[in-house]
């Protein structure tokens, strides 16, 4: 059947529900677990369940067709099919580099983006490279030097479309501008706004779309200055961001960043249409990987790369999943390879431009993003704009962030699996040659990898009260928490008393009682004080907090339980083990 214009109507009628019925249905879920009560009304589940980025952006747990209501929707992707598959050759020994280069490019690699050291043999790096066919996209120490020795090693070739001569949008003015005449001269591109620079230093989404807003209008500015239009400024510049797993927020930014950069243009007299007329390059995010089990950093890269297809990037660059241990190896590089081909040719996410394109969730965080971006460029951009982002400004805004960052991180709002969830205190770590790969990098855990890089000399008596199946959930969550500090347990099991746990004691400093409440209730202040008097210095009370148990359980000096501050409880618990 046809809907009033025409529309297919795939619902039955008796399939047609309301947002007052979802609401419903998603509120007796909430009541059943414990996340809302009886008296709470059913409209409450719209606050219960939807998430806040680092932004104050909300992302709703469903979008409705009033999202769409007044948003703009200029700036969408489109690409038409398959991203370019850019692989990043970090800076070091020429002849290693490039044989790591020729295997990327034989497995399936389209670009390279080379970083390239003051005095690099290009000619050692790029050798057996089809500069016609695989586009380079330099990062080098001195863009100038590096763009002329890249220019004399191709010669007459006519290089492939998308080679950038890379010179950073924080050059100096000379800089810029000489570069950009030498790419103007060969029909390429010259300036890369790198915004994963300042996403390194920990920029939520938001601040780093702002600084690549800023920094891109000060290229404009300065090769103007020089005597090169905006419009040719601008068919010079590609823009890198930075995507994460948080995939809705990193398909955001993409989408935003050329409603932005098309705004930009707009205002700097060039006519670009609504799509911003640039090429967009994304990285899977460094922040977001762990040094800790590491093989997650796989499941995280590939949930970035997807959102920067589905968020319409051109090129798209996945880290290894070994890049934060030292230099990757053969088997990290072909894993990177490999994320392309698992979402390009097996799951056909390329096949379609912009397939978050009218979801609603989607629309309403792209257009929230984007204004909150524009806001950002506004305190980021100096009285002329000369010089680029204000350095002070950026740094308060960073600033901030990383503060609201590291406090979810602490208290497990954020949970970062491997290292604040589920870490493994026995695992070998692959060993990689080190590197200046990560140099600069803010892990979001990176208060929690100082702590596993140092363990503790003592363990923890994990005092379990009563048979195994009342203590295990207390006893698991007590265990997993102390690992993400780097500190070890050992395991009193199935006890039936004070003694039982005293004859376990092996003389550890630090005991944390794991039962259930009415074990607590009926013998946790005598194990308390029975351990005590048998040498322990610390007592930890799991799954419940001291004010709880006040009047009960005097002899606590700790608790562990869900919300506390995990960081702080694990520093007072390792100063104890000393």
């Amino acid at each position: 059947m046809t809907g009033p214009e025409g529309a297919l109507e795939l619902a039955h009628a008796d399939d047609a529900w309301t947002r007052a019925d979802w609401e419903k249905a998603t509120a007796a879920v909430l009541r059943k677990s414990r996340r809302m009560s009886e008296e709470d009304a059913d409209s409450l589940v719209w606050d219960k369940l939807t998430r806040r980025t680092l932004d104050g952006l909300d992302i709703t747990p469903l979008g409705t067709p009033g999202s769409l209501e007044g948003l703009a929707t200029a700036g969408r992707p489109a690409r038409a099919g398959d991203w370019d598959v850019r692989a990043l050759v970090e800076a070091g020994p020429e002849k290693q580099l490039n044989e790591a280069a020729l295997v990327d490019l034989d497995g399936g690699v389209t670009s390279l983006w080379l970083q390239v050291d003051a005095g690099a043999d290009l000619a050692t790096l790029l050798e057996g490279v089809l500069l016609d066919l695989a586009p380079v996209a330099l990062d080098a120490a001195d863009p100038l030097a590096a763009a002329q020795a890249f220019l004399a090693h191709a010669g007459d070739t006519d290089l492939a479309t998308g080679t950038n001569l890379g010179a950073p949008a924080t050059a100096d003015a000379e800089t810029l501008a000489a570069v950009a005449r030498l790419a103007r001269e060969r029909g390429l591109l010259g300036v890369v706004v790198d915004g994963t620079k300042v996403h390194d230093r920990g920029a939520s989404d938001v601040t780093e779309l702002g600084w690549v807003l800023a920094a891109g209008a000060r290229v404009l500015r300065v090769l103007e200055a020089a005597g090169i239009g905006a419009a040719d400024a601008a068919g010079l510049i590609e823009l890198r961001l930075a995507v994460t797993d948080e995939q809705f927020a990193s398909i955001a930014k993409l989408r935003a960043v050329r409603r932005l950069w098309a705004r930009v243009l707009e205002l700097s007299g060039v006519s670009t249409g609504s799509t911003g007329a640039v090429s967009v390059h994304a990285v899977t995010s460094r922040p977001m990987m762990s040094t800790y089990d590491p093989y997650v950093n796989m499941l995280r890269t590939t949930v970035a790369a997807f959102a920067a297809g589905v968020g319409g990037a051109d090129s798209v660059t996945v880290l290894p999943f070994d890049a934060p241990l030292g230099r990757p190896d053969a088997f990290g590089r072909r894993i990177a390879r490999n994320t392309h081909h698992l979402l390009i040719d097996e799951s056909h996410v390329a096949h379609v431009a912009d397939p978050a394109g009218g979801a609603y969730a989607v629309e309403e965080l792209t257009d929230a993003m984007a204004r909150a971006a524009w806001e950002a460029l506004g305190r980021l951009d100096g009285a002329d704009g000369a010089d680029g982002p204000d350095a002070a400004v950026l740094e308060e805004m960073v600033a901030a962030t990383v503060e609201q960052r590291d406090r979810e991180v602490a208290t497990r709002q954020r949970p970062l699996t491997g290292l604040t969830e589920f870490p493994n205190l026995g695992e070998e770590l692959p060993a990689r040659a080190p590197y200046a790969g990560w140099e600069g990098v803010r892990s979001y855990g990176a208060a929690f990898e100082a702590m596993r890089a140092e363990i503790p000399a003592g363990r923890v008596f994990l005092a379990t009260m009563g048979p195994i199946a009342q203590h295990t959930a207390r006893a698991t969550f007590a265990t997993n928490l102390l690992a993400a500090g780097g500190v070890g347990v050992d395991v009193a099991g199935a006890t039936d008393g004070p003694e039982a746990l005293v004859a376990a004691y092996g003389g550890q400093s630090v005991v944390c009682l794991a039962g259930a409440d009415p074990t607590y209730a009926e013998w946790g202040e005598a194990a308390a004080t029975a351990l005590r008097e048998a040498g322990a210095s610390r007592v930890i009370i799991a799954g419940v907090s001291t004010s709880s148990t006040s009047g009960v359980f005097d002899v606590i000096d700790d608790s562990c339980a869900m919300g506390v501050d995990a960081l702080a409880f694990l520093t007072r618990t390792r100063e104890a083990l000393r």
